[in-house]
């Protein structure tokens, strides 16, 4: 790929995709909130880095974010919607609901307002992938995820509704749902995680489904399996097995 533009790049996902396609001689456009973050993995990967500080949160930000890079670099060949934050939360908890919108507005409005601005210029030039990152845990409610399960289940429904909206135009939109990577954002989990892989596995797996024209992939594969199983399962029997899971640290959990 000629030229690649990644959000949420100043570590976990978003680096490893960042150093996997600077490493095959892309250009590399990086979105993180972390100025110093991205600078440092600017500077270890070489070749042509471009970045910027900022919200994903906030469209007027994205939308010049966008016209910047593509004013330096030309119209990127794959955008990808990573950034995204992940907190305990319980929906009896009125303090959580602060909680609630700023997942939502970081994992969902801020997955879109990556992908707007590239959307009319890929369009026009009838090619160009669209990647958002979503997750596992958006295909059933998890007890103590309520937030982050609504964000990513929503997440993969507004990609569905885009990738639909763009057929035939020439635009492919990806859709993948990470299962357990080894980031700082799984790093808090106080549970075993089943099938977790590095950051740098994970990115690698993550580029092959997106350069080999999947639309949608769950990774790892035994993930979707897992994945089946529970989108499968009855909801008496879920709520049992559910109930009884170990839940992600809410914010001042000792």
């Amino acid at each position: 790929m000629r030229a690649v533009f990644i959000t949420g790049a100043s570590g976990g996902i978003g680096a490893a995709l960042a150093r996997h396609y600077a490493a095959r001689g892309a250009v590399v456009g990086l979105i993180a909130r972390r100025a110093e973050g991205i600078a440092a993995l600017a500077g270890e990967l070489g070749g042509t880095v471009w970045t910027g500080a900022g919200d994903v949160a906030d469209a007027a930000f994205m939308r010049r974010a966008a016209d910047a890079f593509m004013q330096a670099h030309g119209v990127p060949d794959l955008v990808v919607a990573n950034a995204g934050i992940s907190i305990g939360t319980l929906g009896a908890a009125a303090e959580d609901l602060a909680v609630l919108e700023r997942i939502l507005r970081t994992n969902v409005l801020g997955l879109a307002a990556t992908v707007q601005p590239f959307v009319e210029p890929m369009r026009a030039r009838r090619a160009g992938t669209l990647a958002g990152i979503a997750s596992v845990a958006g295909f059933r409610g998890l007890p103590g995820s309520g937030a982050y399960s609504a964000s990513k289940a929503a997440a993969i429904t507004w990609l569905e509704s885009l990738r639909a909206e763009l057929a035939g135009s020439g635009v492919r939109v990806v859709t993948v749902c990470p299962g357990y990577i080894d980031t700082p954002m799984t790093r808090v989990n106080r549970y075993r995680m089943p099938f977790l892989l590095s950051a740098g596995e994970g990115a690698r797996r993550i580029a092959r489904a997106i350069d080999g024209g999947r639309t949608f992939a769950v990774v790892p594969w035994q993930m979707a399996i897992a994945s089946l199983v529970l989108r499968g399962m009855p909801n008496w029997l879920y709520d049992r097995l559910a109930a009884r899971a170990p839940r992600k640290p809410r914010v001042g959990d000792g």
